[in-house]
């Protein structure tokens, strides 16, 4: 494989963790260590961090090192209303639209999410959660809002600030909002998958600003 492949190929797995918080914020990427990982050059490495520097999902420290970025209070209330808009406005689209295949593939990452967390894979269950939210923008039909959802390297709501874990512990939770969404869809009932979403987006804002109790977090 070229090194140009290899670079992308780092690029795409260090960005899927980063936004699913399988990578903590403030962890340091020392290079030698994931060319191993990955299987690939340190070049690669170096290239892939490069333009995840310039999309603002790392940062190289004054003093040398490179770094999962950290996000603010501030921060995590800008995520959550711009997912608001974006996210509201794909599943207007998708309500209107009414693709069953997207709500039966939306169906299969619910089953995909429980069965990771019945089995434990924690971080499998993180990625389905970024897939759910992705299919939806992706039912939208709208190549343009696709692109900008994408670019804008939204994060979920999977810890907590100040937390060097993941905080994501409210499984059951999140799968019910899920499955309500996607019921409420499959139903062309678009006010109660509108008001789903909302309730599960600003559950996770809360849950990542500390603002509820710990059994109340959810995932988003």
């Amino acid at each position: 494989m070229k090194e140009g492949s290899l670079a992308n190929m780092a690029y795409a797995e260090f960005r899927k963790m980063i936004l699913s918080n399988q990578l903590t914020r403030g962890s340091r990427l020392v290079e030698s260590w994931w060319a191993q990982k990955l299987n690939v050059s340190r070049v690669a490495v170096r290239e892939a961090l490069i333009r995840l520097s310039g999309e603002s999902l790392v940062e190289f420290g004054e003093k040398g090192g490179c770094f999962v970025k950290s996000i603010t209070a501030e921060d995590v209330v800008e995520i959550k209303e711009l997912r608001e808009v974006l996210e509201l406005g794909a599943l207007k689209l998708l309500s209107e639209r009414y693709d069953k295949e997207v709500i039966a593939k939306l169906e299969r990452i619910c089953e995909d999410f429980s069965l990771m967390v019945s089995g434990g894979y924690l971080s499998g269950a993180c990625e389905a959660d970024v897939k759910f939210h992705e299919a939806i923008i992706e039912g939208s039909k709208n190549a343009r809002l696709l692109h900008i959802y994408k670019s804008s390297n939204i994060p979920l709501f999977h810890f907590k600030l100040g937390s060097t874990q993941s905080e994501m512990n409210d499984y059951e939770l999140t799968d019910v909002e899920h499955r309500k969404i996607v019921k409420a869809l499959k139903k062309k009932d678009y006010e109660t998958a509108r008001e789903t979403l909302i309730m599960h987006l600003d559950r996770g804002e809360k849950a990542m600003l500390g603002m509820v109790p710990e059994n109340n977090t959810v995932a988003g």
